[in-house]
This record gives C-alpha cells, sequence and structure tokens, in this order.
C-alpha cells in the first residue's frame, strides 16, 4: 500500500523541505516503523526546495494476514484478498502509527506552519472504492479538496473486462496538514467500506476524534458514520448523536449547506478557531466555557497548553454526560485542567468568578430574548470575567445559504443582523463597564457579511 504526501515552495513559505518538520521525518533519512498489520517504510521520493514528497509504504504479507484473521469478524478472506494490496483501514492504522504528532497538530519547531493551511497533494494510487467512481469527490469535496479519481480497469488488456472497483486517488488543496491525515484516518476505510479489525465501542471515540471538526456539518455524514463504524446500527446511532451534540443544536443545518466557495473549512470549525485565537489574544488563561454542550470547543481549548485551567458549564446534565465521557478518556495531566460543572446562565454563580475570560459560542440566539437580561447580568456583572468572547449567527448571512428559511436552526428564539448585534453590544458595555470589538467569522460577505459576527468585550479597568 502506498500514499504520497506532496508539497510545494510557495512565495511565504521555503522551503519545501519543511514538510519534514511537519511530518517530524527527517527527508535524509528512510524510516522503518513496526505496525499491526506489517513493516511501515516512510522516505522522499523528492526533497528540495522546490517540491517536496514523502511516501508512506506499508508491506503486508498476504498469507501471514489471512492466517491471522481466520474465523474472525474481518474483511480479509482466505487465498483471494486484496487487503495488502489497496488503502484501506491497514494504511489508515499506519498513518495514525507513523504519523501522530503531525496528525495531533504539534509542530514544536515551526508551530506557525502547523497551524495553518499548505499547498498538499495527496495520492493513493491503489484505493478501494465501493459505491461508484463519484464517491471520492462526494466525500473529499465538501472539505475542500478537488478531487480527481481515476478508474483503475480490471486489465488493462481485456478492456471488455470492464472496470475495477479501485481508483487512483488524487487530491490537491490548501490544507492544514493535520485536517489532511485526520480525514485520510477515517475516510480510507470509508471508500472501502470494510476494516480489517474488530469495530467495538471504542471506534466511536476513534471518529469523533479524527473528525469532530468536521464531520458534524459534512453532507455525508451519515454515510461516513456507517461505513467507519462497520454499520453496526449501535454505534451509528451513538456516533450521530454525539456529533449532534458536540456542536450541540448549534450543528446547524445550515451550515451542512454551505455554498462551495465557502467549503474550505467547515463554518464550525473555522468559529471555534477565531474563539481560540481571541482568547490567545488577550493572553487569557484561565477560561469559562458558558453553555459548552457536548465539549466541542472544550477539546479546542485543552489543545492549547497556555490554558491552564478550563471550566466547562452547561444546563443540560444529558449534554454534561457526553461531555464527561470524552473527559474522563483524557490523560490525567490534561484532564487535570478542565472541570465540568452543571450551571444556568440566566441565574448568577459567585463560583464562576475570578477567571481571565468566558465564552459565549452560539449561545445568546438560544436563549429566550425576555431571559437575556439576566444572561447579561450573570455572565457580565456576576462572572464578570476580564474579557468575553460572543459568537451569533448573522441573520443577513442566510440569504446565501441555499434551502434555508427562517432561522439557521429551530431551537433559536432570534438572530441579529450586524447593526442588532453592534447595538446590544453597546448597550452591555455601557452598563457593566466593558469595551467590545466586533469581527467577522469566515468569509466576509461585501453585501451581507459573514456568516458569523464575533465580539470581544474587555473590562475597562483592565484595558
Amino acid at each position: 500500500m502506498l500514499l504520497t504526501l506532496t508539497t510545494r515552495m510557495t512565495a511565504t513559505r521555503v522551503p519545501a523541505t519543511d514538510l519534514g518538520h511537519l511530518l517530524h521525518k527527517h527527508p535524509d533519512k528512510a524510516q522503518t516503523f513496526s505496525t499491526s498489520a506489517g513493516p511501515a517504510h516512510v522516505f522522499y521520493p523528492r526533497a528540495d526546495e522546490d517540491v517536496c514528497t514523502a511516501a508512506l509504504l506499508l508491506e503486508v504479507d498476504p498469507v501471514a494476514l489471512s492466517r491471522a484473521h481466520r474465523g474472525r469478524d474481518t474483511v480479509v478472506a482466505d487465498y483471494v484478498n486484496d487487503g495488502p494490496y489497496a488503502a484501506g483501514s491497514m494504511l489508515a492504522v499506519a498513518l495514525s502509527r507513523v504519523f501522530t504528532t503531525a496528525m495531533n497538530g504539534r509542530c514544536d519547531t515551526r508551530p506557525e506552519l502547523a497551524a495553518g493551511p499548505i499547498p498538499l497533494a495527496v495520492r493513493v494510487p491503489s484505493a478501494p472504492c465501493r459505491g461508484g467512481h463519484e464517491l471520492p469527490a462526494r466525500l473529499f469535496g465538501p472539505l475542500g479538496w478537488r478531487v480527481e479519481a481515476a478508474p483503475i480497469p480490471l486489465d488493462a488488456q481485456f478492456a471488455e473486462w470492464g472496470e475495477s472497483p479501485y481508483v487512483d486517488l488524487r487530491l490537491e488543496g490548501e490544507v492544514r496538514l493535520a485536517d489532511a491525515l485526520r480525514q485520510l484516518y477515517v475516510l480510507l476505510p470509508v471508500l472501502d467500506d470494510a476494516k480489517h479489525y474488530y469495530v467495538g465501542e471504542d471506534e466511536v471515540d476513534k471518529l469523533l476524534r479524527a473528525g469532530g471538526d468536521w464531520l458534524a456539518t459534512h453532507p455525508e455524514r451519515d454515510l461516513i458514520s456507517s461505513r467507519y463504524l462497520k454499520h453496526r446500527r449501535t454505534f451509528v446511532r451513538t456516533a450521530l448523536q454525539r456529533l449532534t451534540e458536540l456542536d450541540g443544536s448549534r450543528s446547524e443545518d445550515a451550515e451542512r449547506a454551505e455554498p462551495s466557495e465557502h467549503t474550505e473549512r467547515p463554518l464550525a470549525a473555522v468559529r471555534r478557531d477565531a474563539v481560540v485565537a481571541a482568547l490567545r489574544e488577550v493572553g487569557a488563561r484561565t477560561v469559562l466555557d458558558l453553555g459548552c454542550g457536548g465539549g466541542a470547543l472544550l477539546r479546542a481549548l485543552v489543545e492549547e497548553p497556555s490554558f491552564t485551567a478550563i471550566v466547562g458549564a452547561d444546563v443540560s446534565p444529558r449534554a454534561l454526560d457526553i461531555a464527561a465521557r470524552w473527559h474522563d478518556r483524557l490523560p490525567e495531566r490534561v484532564r487535570e485542567r478542565v472541570t465540568l460543572r452543571q450551571s444556568s446562565l440566566v441565574y448568577g454563580d459567585t463560583s464562576l468568578r475570578g477567571h481571565d475570560a468566558a465564552v459565549l459560542m452560539e449561545v445568546v440566539e438560544h436563549v429566550d430574548a425576555e431571559r437575556l437580561p439576566a444572561l447579561e447580568r450573570s455572565v457580565f456583572g456576576v462572572a464578570r470575567p476580564a474579557h468575553v468572547v460572543v459568537t451569533t449567527p448573522n441573520t443577513e448571512h442566510n440569504v446565501r445559504f441555499p434551502g434555508l428559511v427562517g432561522l439557521r436552526h429551530p431551537d433559536h428564539r432570534f438572530e441579529w443582523t450586524r447593526a442588532e448585534f453592534s447595538a446590544w453590544a453597546e448597550d452591555v458595555c455601557a452598563r457593566f463597564g466593558y469595551t467590545a470589538a466586533l469581527r467577522p467569522v469566515g468569509p466576509d460577505d461585501p453585501e451581507v457579511g459573514p456568516p458569523t459576527q464575533l465580539a470581544l468585550f474587555s473590562r475597562t479597568e483592565d484595558v
């Protein structure tokens, strides 16, 4: 099985061999790693200032593989078996084993490079594609990739035999490397519609860890979840429920139907990035995630070591139970930084005082208008953090979502225009002693503005 990753020199990034920093694999050194499927080799067919290509080659012994899995619930059959040759779950496991640090988005030598998109070309010369040769475009296209999936004939000398269920898959795009690796980890087995190992409940967690930033809003999320979990109905239902809860009610239908020019990253992920960037900007170390739901933002916050104490608060026991399941699986040293608590945003909770920053991400629009003053008093008057980050939909942008009628979600009590949001922020500042900077989140349409609007409040005595 073979997979290659290629990047090129750009005006702002020289040389292309920076790819070695991101992958934590030196271009001048061929390396071999042991995996459950066989040895995985990493080498660089080309590595110079202009172009750098890293290759992952997985060697599998088909006889040993068949014997090891005989009688088990797997896709590995006796004698005739494409497992060792066609990219699928075994290559996905090798990706995770070999490029763990890169998949987590870490690069200590070049953190700014790991945080942003790079020009990237991916090739998988033999990818099983069960479901039609248009399936790769349906899976990778919404994630911002340009997709080419060339059918491979059963035999080039006998055209009448037709095409095989394999494609020569090529992807190109401006993508963050960690995102690309996570997408491949999930979608290669989905293309194959098979896995070489037993699928248990922990596989739901793996899916959410790798797909949490993009799967909730993917138009094929049901198909992806079903295939990744080998059509185990109980697990699929759990995954879909948790995906909905991850963005809470925030995984809105409108976001799933964003215009094609806005699909570089799902809006939910762009929004989380904007919130984390605002918290970094003000130097926050202790953070409140108010209305945390199932923990979508918490997952992003724990990735930032500078946030030393994080509190997720929500009124819903069900949402907190979902967040707790994720929290319990964290490494101990990470888990100690995160606290979950039940708290209502419309009742003042003095135990939430003393934090550097609080976040209300897609929360205010879920509160009845007559109860909004109580939320304002609770957050800006009682908890009174040094900074507050608020995001909410821009209702003017709704005309850019095809098929959307009315509000973006049935649980929204209202949605503000840019002028209404500005007026609300100005009123809050006047009553509670804050200043506010308003910013767009997502593509800022010249006519109707961005899909999401953000306000960064700062307490006046701290300015």
